[in-house]
C-alpha cells in the first residue's frame, strides 16, 4: 500500500439515469484532475426518486451503470467504487448492488445490501426498502490491493451494524466504504458520529461517498461525503452542494494509529 487521494463523491441524483452519469462523469473528472486514485460514488448514483420508475427501468439502469464504471475507470485509470444501484433479482425486485471497479475495468468486487431501511423517520417520512429491494446474504467483500491496501464495501444503512464491519477488519480491511443516501432528518444526528465510531474501533479509514439535496419532492438527502481517519479525525467534508471530499490515504497514518491503539489485537471475544 502507498500514499495516494481518495476522493468521495457527492451527488444530487434524480429519477434521470443520463443525467446523473453525466453530473457522476463531471466528478469524477474533477476528481481526477486534483489527483484522486480511488473513488467512491454514493448509493443510487444513477438512480434516485420514484421506486415504481426504477423497478421498471431496472434492467436498463443497471446495464448502464456497470458499463459507465468500466469505462470511467479505463479512460480515467482510476479505481472507482459505484455504491448502489439496483439489479434486477426476479419478482419484481431488485438488489441494491455496490460495485468496484479497478483501472483496467475489472470487476474487483461486489456487494449486495444485506441491511436494508424499513424506518419510520421522526420526521414523518416512512422508508420501506424491502418492498422494492431483495437482501443479500453474504458478509460483503474484500478486495486487496497492492498500491491502494485492503479495500472493504458496505452501503449506507450498514453502517448502524458495528458486527459488518469488524467481520470486515478481520479481514484484515485498511479502508472502508460507505456509500450512502443518508436521510437529511437522521444524518444531522448520526452520519457522522456512526461514521467515526467505525473508524476509531476498527482503525480503518473511512470513505463515504453521499447524496445531498432533494431528489423529489417529499426526498432529502443530508450530505457531508466524508473522508475519516483511523483515529476518528475528519479529513475532508463535501458539505451540502455536489462535489467531493478529497484527502491523503496515509499507510504511515495507518500503522501508527494500530500501534497506538492495538484494540484489533487485544479483542477477546472474537
Amino acid at each position: 500500500m502507498k500514499s495516494y487521494l481518495a476522493a468521495a463523491i457527492q451527488m444530487t441524483s434524480l429519477p434521470d439515469l443520463h443525467k446523473n452519469l453525466t453530473q457522476a462523469e463531471e466528478l469524477i473528472d474533477l476528481a481526477v484532475r486534483r489527483g484522486a486514485e480511488l473513488i467512491g460514488l454514493p448509493e443510487n448514483f444513477s438512480f434516485l426518486g420514484d421506486e415504481l420508475a426504477k423497478i421498471a427501468q431496472a434492467e436498463t439502469i443497471a446495464l448502464e451503470s456497470e458499463k459507465f464504471l468500466k469505462t470511467m475507470a479505463q479512460r480515467y485509470q482510476v479505481t472507482i467504487l459505484g455504491g448502489g444501484y439496483p439489479v434486477p433479482a426476479g419478482n419484481g425486485k431488485v438488489y441494491n448492488t455496490a460495485l468496484l471497479v479497478d483501472k483496467d475495468g475489472n470487476e474487483a468486487a461486489r456487494y449486495e445490501k444485506v441491511h436494508l431501511f424499513d424506518v419510520e423517520v421522526p420526521d414523518g417520512n416512512t422508508y420501506l426498502e424491502s418492498a422494492t429491494v431483495v437482501p443479500g446474504t453474504s458478509f460483503p467483500a474484500t478486495y486487496p490491493s497492492k498500491d491502494l491496501g485492503v479495500l472493504g464495501l458496505s452501503i449506507c444503512y450498514d453502517v448502524r451494524f458495528p458486527e459488518l464491519f469488524r467481520h470486515l477488519a478481520q479481514q484484515q480491511t485498511e479502508v472502508l466504504f460507505v456509500p450512502a443516501a443518508f436521510t437529511a432528518y437522521t444524518g444531522k444526528d448520526h452520519w457522522q458520529v456512526l461514521l467515526q465510531a467505525r473508524a476509531i474501533e476498527n482503525t480503518c479509514y473511512m470513505i463515504a461517498p453521499a447524496q445531498t439535496g432533494w431528489h423529489n419532492s417529499i426526498r432529502q438527502s443530508h450530505g457531508h461525503a466524508l473522508i475519516i481517519d483511523p483515529w476518528g479525525t475528519v479529513l475532508s467534508d463535501a458539505g451540502t452542494e455536489p462535489g467531493f471530499a478529497i484527502a491523503e490515504i496515509s499507510p504511515n497514518r495507518l500503522q501508527q494509529v494500530r500501534r497506538q491503539m492495538p484494540s484489533l489485537r487485544h479483542r477477546v471475544f472474537v
